[in-house]
């Protein structure tokens, strides 16, 4: 199977679960965790606040002022979402929990409105 075969595979398994999510949702999420692994001291498993912490700062970085808006255009508007992304991709097999995870650790772990309300620092070039 090549690589385009098993990416089809995996997003028809996550469609006949019923995801509420765009397709590309699951690949953000994919992308944070590899995202968050890089910046720590060494691959470890990571809780359900950290990763939702995680999707935060990748979102803003990828996608700046417009993160909120692309997040919600995906259908992810509340760190409960990214469990349940989190937790698809696990039933899917590209994922999996430690003893204790929960899908609930993502709940609340944060406002979506107060994350990514403050003002947005731009690294773009001075003066152009």
């Amino acid at each position: 199977m090549n690589d385009l075969q098993f990416a089809d595979d995996v997003m028809a398994r996550i469609r006949a679960r019923g995801g509420r999510y765009h397709e590309r949702s699951y690949i953000f999420v994919l992308a944070t965790i590899e995202y968050l692994q890089t910046r720590l001291d060494a691959r470890r498993h990571v809780s359900g606040a950290e990763l939702a912490w995680a999707c935060r700062d990748f979102a803003r970085e990828q996608f700046g002022l417009l993160a909120p808006h692309v997040l919600q255009h995906w259908g992810i508007t509340r760190t409960g979402d990214i469990g349940r992304i989190v937790y698809t991709l696990v039933e899917v097999g590209l994922l999996v929990t430690q003893p204790g995870d929960q899908e609930c650790d993502f709940n609340s772990v944060f406002d979506f409105g107060e994350a990514f309300g403050d003002v947005y620092r731009w690294s773009g070039v001075r003066g152009a």
